[in-house]
């Protein structure tokens, strides 16, 4: 069998890796070999690439596509182009639903712990911020894009300082609809907590802390990873998310951050998420055998 690693074009042939692409090329080269020890043969190609035969794969694994939320329509015009020939894991209805963070809302519907999220259409301003913060009572709160990643667009805004930012507010609202959160505490104290959860189990977990004077746990703003033993809670909240996307999961990070009520979710990762192989080497080793398995279904 074979099965497309499918990336950003950035990550395809880069010259002179730094440590944020050698850490893709890793995470990416774990994936061949537990393919290869299954007898398939994966390889990576760009979403973007009109030269890709894709029906010549049995799967589509997505992977590092760190370029789609920037790209979005294209990149669903691709993805609506390719479901109908070959297999995409995970599947295209999980990742048009997950690619906006509106989900965050309706798994707040059903009950699940997660950090309050207001939706902010594009154009609406008929609230100031400030405004906003009042109405739900929050003395800081985060902004950031519906779709969006890597900590794009996103700030950090205290309520004495609202007013001062108002025309950054606007301007971003005016650009494309964002959501509004309260600022969780715990980032600047324990963190984030990342869990994997592979073919229906998790496999493992980390811990991202933020550098000083940060509050955006990504590596790419100086975040660093540390091994984490997941909660039985943490566990069963990340299950539970899981269970309401629409469609089947074979892979999935669900990102948690603590609260004095228990865990809540800040996002749930089905498109593109890292997923610290480095860690845990045999979860690629699972992941490369339920791809499989999905891919002999369908032929």
């Amino acid at each position: 069998m074979k099965v497309a690693l499918v990336n950003d074009e950035r990550w395809i042939s880069p010259v002179s890796p730094d440590a944020y692409v050698r850490r893709i090329l890793a995470e990416d080269a774990e994936l061949e070999r537990a393919f290869a020890e299954r007898g398939a043969a994966a390889s990576r190609a760009a979403w973007s690439d009109s030269e890709v035969d894709w029906a010549a794969f049995d799967a589509l694994l997505i992977r590092q596509t760190w370029d789609y939320f920037e790209r979005l329509p294209e990149f669903l015009g691709w993805l609506e182009r390719v479901e109908p020939i070959v297999r995409i894991v995970n599947p295209a209805d999980v990742i048009r639903w997950n690619a906006d963070k509106r989900y965050l809302v309706e798994l707040a519907g059903y009950g699940l712990s997660v950090v309050p999220t207001e939706v902010v259409v594009k154009g609406d301003d008929s609230l100031s911020l400030a405004e906003r913060m009042d109405a739900a009572g929050w003395d800081e709160a985060v902004i950031k894009p519906a779709v969006s990643g890597a900590g794009r667009e996103t700030y950090r805004i205290a309520r004495t300082g609202a007013e001062a930012r108002e025309r950054l507010w606007r301007a971003r609202v005016a650009a494309e609809d964002m959501l509004i959160q309260p600022f969780e505490p715990a980032i600047l104290k324990t963190g984030e907590t990342s869990l994997m959860v592979i073919d229906g189990t998790a496999t493992h977990a980390v811990r991202k802390i933020a550098a000083a004077g940060e509050f955006r746990v990504q590596d790419d703003h100086g975040g660093t990873v540390h091994a984490h033993e997941a909660s039985a809670e943490e566990r069963k909240l990340a299950e539970r998310a899981i269970a309401r996307a629409p469609g089947r999961i074979d892979y999935a990070r669900v990102d948690l951050v603590d609260s004095d009520d228990g865990p809540r979710i800040m996002e749930l990762e089905l498109i593109e998420p890292e997923l610290f192989f480095r860690q845990r080497p045999e979860a690629a080793d699972r992941l490369a055998g339920a791809v499989l398995r999905r891919a002999s279904v369908a032929a």
